[in-house]
C-alpha cells in the first residue's frame, strides 16, 4: 500500500514537472518574442544559457543597431524540431547594422537565419545545423543573407542544409572567413553577388565544397568580382541530398570548387584535397541543360583565374549520377585518372577576336597549381576534341581588389 502511494506521487510529480518544463518554454518563447518586436534601436537582445524549445520563427523587422547575443555556441541553442508556424528560425527583414553571434539554432523547418534586404548584417560565432542524418527534408539554408549590403560572416559553423549551409546571394560586399561548413549539400555558396572575399575556411564532407554561382531568373542579375583564397576544400564527397528540382541538385558529389556562369572570380592558395570528381570545374549554364528564358541572364564564365592552388586525389572513380556523373560515364571515360581542373569549353563568341582568342579581360586563366592537371572537354562540340594543353591558358588576370565592409564590421 506504501509502495503504491509513492508510485502515484512519484508519476504525479513527473507530470507536474513536465507541464512547468512546457509553461516555462512556452513563457521563453513569448518572452523572445516580446524582445524581436520591442527592441529600440541601438540596443542588445541578450539570450540566456539553455536550450529553448520554440514552436515558431522569431522576427526582427525595420530595427537598426541591434545585436541578438547569446551565451555561447554551446550554451545557447535555439531548437526548432517542433516548429509549428513560419518556416526560418531567426528572420530579419528591412534592418540596418545587425549582429547575430554566440549562439546555436538548430533544426528549422525552413532556414536557419534567413535575413532579407539589411544593410550591415555580421554573423558571429553562429552554429546552423540539422541534427541526425543529412536529408533532403532538411531546410535549404543555414545561414542566409540574400538582397544585402555589407556581409561579414565569421567564425560560424553550418551542418546538414539541404541546400547550402553559409549562403550569401544577390548580395554586394560580402566577406565570408574562418567558418566551417560539413555535410551539407553545398557547404559555401556565392550566388548572383558582386565584391566577396572568401577565405581561411574549411569546407569538408559536403557534396560540393564552395561554389560560385550566377542563376536566371533573379533580381541581382549578375555577380563578381569573388576571391575565393587560403581555404581547406576537403573530400566533399557527400551523396547529393537535395530535393529534385534544385539548381544544386544538378552538383556532383566530389566536387571542391565550381564555378558556373559568373564572371571575374579568382581562386588562389587553397588546399584542394581529396574530391573525387571535380577539384575544380568551370562551367556555363547550358551544361544543366535547363532552359534559360531570361533574357538579360549572360550564360557563361568569364575573367577567371585560378592560381598557386595545391591539389591532391586519389585515384578512385568520380560519381557516376547526374548529369555529369553521365558525362563521365559515357563521354569523358578517364576513369580513375580524372584531371583536377576541368572547363567545359563553351565560350562566348562576342568575347573573342578575329583569331577566335580571348578579348583582354575575358580570359580563363590557369596557372601554377601544384599537382594539377588542366582539361578542356569541348561540351560545346558534343566533347570532340578534348584537350590537355595547360599552356593554352597560361595566363594572368589583374587581382581583384581586397573587400572592405562599413566601420561596424571590419
Amino acid at each position: 500500500m506504501v509502495y503504491m502511494k509513492m508510485k502515484k506521487l512519484t508519476f504525479t510529480s513527473f507530470l507536474l514537472l513536465f507541464a512547468s518544463l512546457v509553461y516555462a518554454q512556452e513563457q521563453f518563447q513569448k518572452e523572445f518574442q516580446t524582445q524581436f518586436i520591442m527592441v529600440e534601436d541601438g540596443e542588445t537582445i541578450e539570450l540566456p544559457t539553455g536550450t529553448f524549445n520554440l514552436t515558431t520563427s522569431l522576427w526582427l523587422d525595420g530595427k537598426k543597431n541591434i545585436t541578438i547575443k547569446g551565451a555561447g555556441r554551446e550554451r545557447t541553442i535555439l531548437t526548432f524540431k517542433d516548429q509549428a508556424s513560419g518556416a526560418e528560425g531567426i528572420k530579419v527583414t528591412n534592418c540596418e547594422k545587425i549582429t547575430i553571434e554566440d549562439l546555436t539554432v538548430q533544426d528549422t523547418k525552413g532556414d536557419c537565419i534567413k535575413v532579407q534586404e539589411t544593410k550591415g548584417i555580421t554573423f558571429r560565432n553562429v552554429l546552423v545545423e540539422w541534427t541526425g542524418k543529412p536529408n533532403k527534408k532538411n531546410g535549404a539554408y543555414g545561414l542566409y543573407p540574400v538582397m544585402c549590403t555589407n556581409v561579414l560572416i565569421e567564425k560560424c559553423e553550418a551542418r546538414g542544409a539541404s541546400d547550402a549551409g553559409i549562403y550569401v546571394g544577390q548580395s554586394k560586399h560580402i566577406i565570408v572567413r574562418n567558418s566551417k561548413a560539413v555535410n551539407n549539400v553545398a557547404g559555401i555558396e556565392i550566388e548572383n553577388s558582386l565584391y566577396a572575399d572568401v577565405y581561411e575556411n574549411e569546407a569538408i564532407g559536403n557534396t560540393g565544397g564552395i561554389l560560385v554561382f550566377d542563376l536566371p531568373g533573379l533580381i541581382q542579375k549578375k555577380g563578381g568580382y569573388v576571391r575565393v583564397f587560403n581555404n581547406l576544400i576537403k573530400e566533399n564527397n557527400y551523396k547529393n541530398f537535395a530535393p529534385k528540382g534544385n539548381i544544386v541538385a544538378k552538383v556532383p558529389d566530389g566536387t571542391g570548387v565550381m564555378i558556373l556562369a559568373t564572371n571575374n572570380v579568382e581562386v588562389f592558395d587553397n588546399q584542394i584535397i581529396n574530391n573525387k570528381t571535380l577539384g575544380t570545374g568551370i562551367f556555363s549554364y547550358y551544361m544543366t541543360e535547363d532552359p534559360i528564358t531570361d533574357d538579360e541572364y549572360y550564360a557563361y564564365p568569364t575573367g577567371i583565374y585560378i592560381h598557386d592552388n595545391t591539389y591532391e586525389r586519389k585515384r578512385s572513380k568520380p560519381t557516376g549520377k547526374g548529369r555529369i556523373g553521365l558525362m563521365f560515364r559515357f563521354k569523358l571515360k578517364f576513369g580513375k585518372d580524372v584531371p583536377d581542373i576541368i572547363y567545359d569549353g563553351i565560350k562566348d563568341a562576342e568575347k573573342l577576336d578575329e583569331n577566335k582568342q580571348w578579348k583582354p579581360g575575358y580570359q580563363i586563366c590557369i596557372k601554377d597549381n601544384e599537382g594539377a592537371e588542366v582539361v578542356n572537354i569541348d561540351a560545346e562540340n558534343d566533347f570532340e576534341n578534348i584537350t590537355f594543353d595547360a599552356d593554352t591558358y597560361n595566363c594572368a588576370l589583374n587581382g581583384f581588389e581586397k573587400v572592405i565592409l562599413g566601420s561596424n564590421q571590419e
